[in-house]
């Protein structure tokens, strides 16, 4: 059944053939432009590829599907290639529409859509296939940095096609790169990016990304954190008085000191002069009682780790303590009453204006 299958299509092919040849050679009236059309194809190897052939005005002309090698696919609906990938998805007097499942590097290429007029007419479509990177790889110069060093990271998306393209990130900054593409032995494209950059202590915990942008994958990226050290940075707060420092009252510091690697211990010293004999130093705390202007002068908070040393200054002066007024008493309050008339005004003489005088004698 099988060989009369394949001979009654190729009886069918010959009588079209020899049909379109003798039309071919009888004088026809100039044939109007069918506007045979088909559309280029990419697809991800794996994935499936529609190929479409639309005619618009058909006048009852047969549409053929040929692969590269100028093999029929499909001759209307029916399909003499035997790869039983290629499948019918739609057929009518305009189009004629089939898929290729499981696309491969070998189906790569310049499909042609055939309409059996006088002269024919056709239309190309060509078939690109895409292959996706491998994982993007991040390589690093140095696991460990130290602020203002420069350092460099290499990003690499391996085997793919066409040649994919890197973009780094900083955080939210984009930074530049220095990419290198490669042609390998079975057409594939590699490219290595390189990017160089000088760190501070705002860096440490930032992620660097490795963006690789290719037709055939989305949102496809690698990334790494920065581990960056840095000295100290060293702060006193005052955490008594909230005022003035007046004689009398207590003053009590607090160094903060925060790096990387953290301080293991802090420092206090009294610039130009020593720290009163009675001040508790209690690791990065400073306690003063009762002060007096005696105590005036610059405190230095120290910090320390390998990277370097920090420090803050507190500046103390002394107030004087406040002062008291007494509150006025009754024995020490005179009040005199003054009437205050008018000769031009008699309304004024019998109503009168009192005004009292408050006088306030002190000791």
């Amino acid at each position: 059944m099988a060989n009369a299958g394949s001979g009654s299509l190729a009886t069918i092919l010959f009588l079209f053939i020899s049909e379109a040849a003798l039309l071919k050679g009888a004088a026809q009236e100039p044939v109007v432009s069918q506007n045979l059309v088909t559309d280029n194809v990419a697809v991800v190897e794996g994935e499936m590829a529609i190929i479409s052939c639309r005619v618009k005005n058909n006048d009852d002309s047969v549409i053929q599907l040929l692969n590269p090698n100028r093999q029929t696919i499909y001759f209307r609906d029916m399909r003499p290639l035997k790869d039983a990938r290629f499948q019918l998805v739609n057929f009518s007097e305009n189009e004629l529409r089939v898929s290729l499942s499981n696309v491969s590097l070998s189906d790569e290429g310049r499909y042609v859509c055939q309409l059996y007029t006088d002269p024919p007419q056709e239309a190309y479509a060509d078939i690109t296939v895409l292959i996706p990177p491998g994982n993007p790889i991040i390589e690093a110069k140095d696991e460990v940095l130290s602020e203002g060093n420069e350092t460099e990271m290499t990003c690499t998306a391996m085997s793919s096609k066409p040649a994919a393209t890197i973009r780094w990130m900083k955080g939210d900054k984009e930074l530049t790169g220095k990419p290198r593409v490669e042609l390998t032995y079975d057409k594939m494209y590699t490219v290595t990016s390189r990017v160089a950059f000088t760190v501070n202590k705002e860096d440490d915990g930032v992620p660097i990304i490795c963006i690789v942008d290719h037709p055939a994958v989305k949102d496809f990226r690698a990334r790494k954190f920065l581990e960056v050290q840095y000295k100290p940075e060293v702060k006193i707060v005052v955490e008594f008085p909230q005022g003035l420092t007046r004689e009398g009252e207590n003053l009590e510091l607090t160094c903060q000191a925060k790096g990387k690697p953290q301080p293991q211990r802090v420092n206090w010293l009294k610039v130009d002069d020593d720290v009163p004999s009675h001040a508790v130093i209690t690791g990065g705390d400073l306690y003063i009682e009762n002060l007096n202007k005696s105590y005036n002068g610059t405190y230095r908070c120290v910090a320390s780790n390998p990277l370097g040393e920090s420090y803050d200054d507190y500046v103390l002066y002394v107030y004087d303590a406040p002062t008291t007024t007494p509150i006025p008493t009754s024995a020490n309050i005179t009040t005199t009453t003054i009437i205050s008339t008018s000769a031009s005004n008699p309304e004024a003489n019998q109503v009168g204006a009192i005004i009292a005088c408050t006088f306030f004698h002190m000791g």
